[in-house]
């Protein structure tokens, strides 16, 4: 089975000229196996065959090694692909009003310019313009945009968005492969599979020693029998002798046994790793992109400023508590919730809602009304509310997604190990400056669709190996098109299937700093095995090409390497990096 498993992929690696730790592992194997059958055979039935039995070298090397590999892949936890997770969320029933009666029908049933029914709570089935109604809807998951939106009479909406109030109709514009959603599809899929695999770094070795330790038994077997005239069957066995003496037993381990260490720890810290690519390709980052909404920011409102333009603050404020009160709106709430400790209460007569525009209300004859730039004669989207006493602006209130507690103190442990920060995000510029002051970004990208996202993600990674970091459906390919993805728990579950990395606790940053620096620290201690391997390998095959080194204290020796690297890998369990 291991030399089925090793022969499959060391001819795979021969095929592209980059031979692999497998080319080495099948090399040494093969060549202990052979060794022990040539003295078998030649000195069968003799004392000395015992001193060319080295069989049980082979089985411990293929092994080992296997068991190496085995207990890497157990300890990542099988996943479902992002592909099928986007795919569930085009799936479900939607109402379609056919000849004035109402039928439910499949998502992939629905034609164009069919008229949909959707009420509070329903997902929004394919793309489409409202045709009736008004509706808020949270795409924040396609678009990163933080704030709900509103959308009205002939306005598009986004299939695979939420809504969170109010009903609409809408008539079909994209179906099947035109969707928005279904596009983002395809970008995965592409993402996936054209993502550049980072060679790991004891191939990298490999690549180099197998070519070398060929050559030194060739060389071995002609110097010894051309120039010093040993016997032929001599330099034979010599040159083979090198062959055994180089098998990477401990270079095998030097791996996976570290992985196995760093992934556990990590996953005591909640952080959990896809596989032992993933330890390396994260330790060789030089820059992480974040994305904003629900990954930086926590998804709740807060008040930024309100900038009083006529009358008095304590009032004004009074004003936007008492009105906001009566509405449902996300945004209402949290004026609320910011205000109700100041503010005191007002009587208000004829309270009027309506849908994507505000509430209003009379106090006193004079009529207030909050809402968004559709309360002006020009729509203006330079603050987020506006409060108008009888049609005229009395105050600007500007709102912010809340910033995760910990998020500046993470964004500073990041640059102090060398990693640049950089923000992309689908939210308005405004928005996206206003969080690059508060953590200083060292770049910063605004109002970028997946597509774009996903072609900035590129561009970095051809500079430098980058980890993105995002939880919407709209980071997914950004995610898989990354070196590392990097999710966190409560992300969409897309968000989390194209990821590398998820950190299991939503509410905290903190775990990210944690998995780079185990990340770094299991790569250097793959190092540290890797050069305590290779160091046994440089002393002990000049002397076996001397003819020097009888096999079995080879591979006395060879086990003495395995215990050095085994111990060097349970040492950074216990090892203090944070």
């Amino acid at each position: 089975v291991g030399v089925w498993h090793f022969g499959k992929s060391a001819y795979s690696s021969l095929k592209t000229g980059l031979p692999n730790m497998d080319v080495l592992i099948l090399m040494g194997s093969s060549a202990a196996f052979f060794y022990s059958i040539y003295g078998w055979v030649l000195f069968y039935g003799t004392e000395q065959s015992h001193h060319y039995l080295f069989f049980e070298t082979t089985a411990t090397i293929i092994t080992l090694v296997l068991l190496g590999n085995v207990l890497e892949h157990r300890s990542v936890k099988q996943t479902t692909t992002a592909i099928r997770e986007l795919s569930e969320i085009k799936t479900g029933l939607a109402k379609r009003e056919v000849n004035g009666e109402i039928e439910e029908t499949a998502f992939d049933e629905i034609k164009v310019n069919d008229i949909l029914i959707v009420n509070m709570g329903d997902k929004i089935p394919v793309d489409g313009k409202v045709v009736w109604g008004t509706a808020l809807i949270d795409e924040s998951m396609l678009t990163g945009e933080s704030i709900p939106v509103t959308k009205e009479l002939d306005e598009t909406v986004i299939g695979g968005t939420i809504v969170k109030s109010g009903s609409i109709k809408m008539r079909a514009t994209s179906v099947g492969d035109d969707t928005l959603l279904s596009q983002i599809i395809e970008l995965v899929k592409n993402a996936e599979d054209n993502k550049p695999d980072i060679q790991s770094l004891g191939d990298k070795v490999s690549g180099i020693f197998v070519p070398i330790v060929l050559l030194i038994a060739i060389l071995t077997f002609f110097i010894s029998h051309y120039v010093f005239g040993v016997l032929l069957t001599d330099a034979f066995l010599r040159s083979i002798a090198v062959l055994v003496i180089s098998c990477p037993c401990a270079m095998g381990l030097a791996t996976p046994t570290a992985v196995m260490v760093g992934i556990g720890r990590a996953a005591k810290k909640g952080i959990l790793l896809k596989g032992g690519g993933t330890l390396e390709k994260l330790a060789s980052v030089k820059s992480i992109v974040f994305d904003k909404t629900g990954t930086l920011t926590t998804g709740e409102f807060s008040i930024k400023q309100i900038k009083v333009v006529e009358g008095e603050e304590m009032f004004v404020k009074s004003i936007i508590y008492n009105l906001e009160k009566h509405s449902s709106h996300p945004i209402a709430q949290s004026l609320v919730n910011g205000l109700q400790e100041e503010a005191k209460s007002l009587e208000f007569e004829k309270i009027k809602e309506e849908k994507g525009i505000g509430i209003s209300a009379i106090y006193k004859g004079d009529k207030y009304q909050i809402g968004s730039g559709r309360l002006l004669k020009e729509n203006n989207n330079e603050y987020d509310l506006y409060l108008l006493k009888n049609n005229k602006v009395i105050a600007f209130i500007d709102i912010e997604d809340e910033l995760k507690k910990d998020a500046k103190t993470v964004i500073e442990k990041v640059r102090e190990i060398g990693i640049q920060p950089i923000l992309l995000s689908g939210d308005k510029a405004k928005k996206c400056a206003d969080l690059s002051e508060k953590l200083n970004f060292l770049e910063v990208y605004s109002e970028q669709l997946p597509n774009e996202k996903l072609e900035k993600i590129k561009q970095l990674v051809n500079k430098n190996p980058t980890a993105m970091f995002g939880d919407g459906i709209n980071d997914a390919p950004a995610l898989a098109q990354a070196t590392v993805g990097i999710s966190i728990s409560n992300a969409t579950q897309v968000a989390i299937q194209s990821a590398d990395v998820i950190l299991l606790n939503k509410n905290e940053l903190s775990q990210l700093p944690k998995a780079l620096q185990v990340a770094r620290h299991t790569l250097l201690t793959i190092k540290q095995n890797l050069f305590w391997a290779f160091a046994y390998n440089i002393v002990a095959i000049p002397i076996a090409a001397m003819g020097f080194l009888n096999p079995m204290w080879g591979a006395l020796f060879m086990a003495f390497s395995d215990v050095i690297v085994i111990g060097n890998s349970i040492r950074l369990k216990y090892k203090k990096i944070f």
